[in-house]
């Protein structure tokens, strides 16, 4: 059992567009180290190590999953698409479907956005495609860090589902 609870997908990314809060960021970073998730690229304003609120939240985290700093969001997807990764942002946008109608490739990376703006407009043409997490409330979004739990958990899940059909 301790060799499944280690072994990583070697094909999840995340990108983290702008985030603002190292709160948020540090709880990603965390939950991407209990989803196996084989980089996550810090871009723009999102905060990246060293920095004491991101590592409250962390938990140490950060020594246990890789990241990258990129100034820029848009030069982390064309790395991405340089090692032929597709691009999945997370975003309420009139065309995106239903992240539990969508089929997750592997690879995959997944593209979170800034907390009140969402995606950058230039990240967002760069996407393959958009999926988004249906609200039923008031509401129209929730805590980007409970976003990337719930998608990085399906993405899992339907990898798991993947392997039991092929065995």
């Amino acid at each position: 059992m301790r060799e499944e609870r280690n072994a990583r997908p070697e094909g999840i990314y995340v990108v983290l567009d702008s985030l603002r809060s190292a709160f948020n960021v540090g709880s990603i970073l965390r939950t991407s180290d209990a989803a196996g998730v084989k980089t996550v690229y810090l871009c723009g304003v999102t905060a990246h190590p060293p920095n004491r609120k991101l590592a409250k939240t962390a938990l140490g985290a950060t020594d246990h999953v890789q990241w990258k700093y990129l100034k820029r969001t848009e030069d982390a997807l064309a790395e991405l698409r340089e090692l032929g990764v597709p691009l999945i942002g997370i975003e309420t946008v009139a065309d995106s479907i239903p992240y539990d109608a969508f089929t997750f490739p592997n690879p995959v990376a997944v593209v979170f956005g800034h907390e009140i703006y969402g995606i950058s407009e230039p990240a967002l043409a760069l996407l393959d495609k958009v999926v988004r997490i249906p609200m039923q409330g008031f509401k129209t979004t929730i805590n980007v860090a409970t976003a990337a739990g719930i998608v990085l958990f399906e993405i899992l899940r339907q990898y798991r589902e993947e392997r039991q059909i092929r065995a």
